[in-house]
């Protein structure tokens, strides 16, 4: 399971690679899981993309609908 900074870090590739940080610790877990791969950008200048299954992911949490709860109705308790 991938933690908050991770799935952050993978939005982070997908809309801005060049702003990554290439010592993020998340950027090798990413890396280790194959959701990211380093790709060749100019002369020796490497940048993380987003492999098949980092898009997929990424794609999938798109379509997951918020959980909603039931709020118990506070208008009848005193704030004072």
């Amino acid at each position: 399971m991938l933690s908050p900074h991770e799935f952050a870090t993978l939005m982070l590739i997908r809309h801005a690679p060049e702003q990554i940080d290439m010592n993020r610790h998340e950027l090798d877990t990413l890396l280790e899981h194959q959701l990211v791969a380093l790709v060749q950008r100019g002369e020796g200048l490497h940048l993380p993309s987003l492999t098949m299954a980092g898009r997929s992911l990424l794609d999938a949490l798109g379509r997951v609908e918020p959980a909603y709860f039931a709020h118990e109705d506070m208008s009848s308790c005193d704030a004072h």
